[in-house]
């Protein structure tokens, strides 16, 4: 049995996907609506994503706006925006919540580059424990004789492959988004 290639990719796009949500989340001195994707908000006894609740605008380059769709979860999404650890300040006028985003101090744009840049490599670890568990069952498929070894040696220099061009799409995602922090 040959070994399954397009489940591999999958498994190495997936990772890529997620890193680039997980860094969408971070925020930079632009305005961006996604940064508010990880806030939960006490909403009739439930925690919901503030998503389920309003909707999320970006007017300006450096302004969010927040339109609950029942205006009596407006304090419920302030709260859990002050709470959150993205140092934001909600202005609630009753109607809607705007949040000015602020530039980053010089420090605080290090610790977020620090914080993308471990997330990046934990993401390429992960894709290469894909690789490692790609390798074992091609091993194991030589070894039960499924394969001759020159197919052994092809697959695993394909895995390879993949996994390289891979690996430079999350470095080309992970340098994009030092680049948009490091803007002021």
């Amino acid at each position: 049995m040959a070994f399954n290639f397009a489940q591999y990719e999958d498994k190495l796009k997936k990772g890529v996907e997620h890193l680039r949500k997980e860094l969408s989340t971070i925020r930079t001195g632009r305005a961006n609506a996604s940064i508010l994707d990880s806030i939960k908000v006490e909403y009739y006894g439930g925690m919901v994503p503030i998503s389920q609740v309003a909707a999320v605008n970006v007017p300006q380059a450096k302004t969010i706006e927040i339109k609950a769709w029942d205006s009596s979860a407006l304090p419920a999404i302030e709260k859990a925006i002050q709470k959150s650890d993205l140092g934001l300040n909600p202005v609630n006028d009753g109607k809607l919540i705007r949040i000015n985003i602020p530039s980053l101090t010089e420090e605080r744009r290090k610790e977020l580059v620090k914080y993308a840049k471990k997330v990046s490599e934990e993401e390429k670890v992960s894709l290469r424990n894909h690789r490692r568990v790609a390798n074992e069952e091609i091993d194991t498929a030589k070894t039960k004789g499924e394969i001759p070894e020159d197919q052994q040696k092809k697959d695993k220099e394909k895995v390879q492959k993949t996994l390289d061009s891979h690996i430079l799409l999350i470095d080309k995602i992970f340098g994009d988004k030092e680049k948009e922090m490091s803007e002021i």
